[in-house]
């Protein structure tokens, strides 16, 4: 297997941290020029020009970081990162998809427009997220329960991207900042984190 990435790209740490969590060694491949566009081998080698994709022995191309995580689940089960029960798995992909839906979309509007319109959309979501999960985490350890998943996975890279836009965690949020300085201690956030943002400087880190 092979993993194809562009190193900042938050969909791309959330295979990595997978990957860390799962203990699994894959070799990867930065995808992205210094200009920000995919290099032509990799265009031409995967139609649908995004990153991440995984590549398989045999040229099976996966595509998507949940495609790239419900098939490494399954052949590495242990630690269980998208539940294990009936319920827990319902949890878990209703919070990541909460943390995905609202938080990485709404930060994401923020690095890709520059219009003042939608600047104050992407922040008006990123701050209902950040309320949403300051609630749910004020009930649990982690987001969809009391073991770390997937949902952490996608809340950590969301809260991350923030950092990266200079937007830190609300003070209004206290239960998100108790999280998110635990969760600090895992190896797989730290080791899978962003060393630099796109223009080359350092990757900023929290306040």
């Amino acid at each position: 297997m092979k993993l194809y990435e562009w190193d900042f790209a938050p969909n791309c740490r959330r295979v990595r941290m997978f990957l860390l969590e799962k203990g699994i060694d894959v070799p990867k491949e930065e995808c992205i020029t210094s200009n920000i566009v995919l290099k032509d081998p990799y265009l031409a080698n995967y139609e649908h020009a995004m990153v991440p994709m995984l590549e398989l022995d045999d040229g099976t191309q996966i595509g998507e970081a949940l495609s790239i995580w419900i098939y490494l689940e399954t052949l590495y089960p242990d630690p269980p990162l998208m539940g294990t029960t009936a319920l827990e798995k319902a949890v878990i992909s209703a919070w990541e998809r909460r943390a995905y839906d609202e938080g990485m979309v709404g930060h994401a509007e923020i690095f890709r427009n520059s219009h003042p319109k939608f600047v104050d959309r992407g922040k008006l979501r990123v701050a209902r997220f950040h309320r949403k999960f300051n609630e749910q985490l004020s009930k649990n350890k982690f987001v969809a329960g009391d073991r770390f998943s997937v949902a952490d996975i996608t809340t950590i890279t969301v809260v991350d991207f923030g950092h990266a836009l200079e937007m830190q965690i609300p003070d209004d949020c206290p239960n998100v900042k108790r999280w998110y300085d635990e969760v600090q201690l895992r190896d797989s956030v730290r080791r899978s984190l962003p060393t630099h943002l796109p223009d080359g400087s350092p990757m900023p880190v929290a306040a």
